[in-house]
């Protein structure tokens, strides 16, 4: 036996909410490319487990989350930061 379809589900429209634009810090502040031996700025965009945050999470462009991550490796190699929390 099966039940019949369920048409208040289906009639039902899901309301869908703009979710504000955020900017990159970067791109506002008119950094072309973060420094390496800048700690205090590239660990805003470290968690406390010292991961790189995602994109989504840090709200930093793609050309400059690319440019940060290779900043961060950086000062990592050069014992600016640590890679695991201490």
């Amino acid at each position: 036996m099966s039940l019949p379809p369920n048409t208040a589900s289906r009639t039902r429209r899901k309301s869908r909410v703009i979710p504000e634009q955020r900017h990159c810090f970067f791109c506002i502040h008119h950094i072309e490319e973060p420094d390496y031996k800048d700690v205090q700025l590239l660990g805003r965009f470290v968690s406390s487990y010292k991961k790189i945050a995602p994109t989504r999470r840090s709200g930093v462009c793609t050309s400059h989350q690319r440019k940060l991550k290779t900043a961060i490796k950086r000062a990592r190699v050069m014992a600016l930061m640590p890679y695991v929390p201490e």
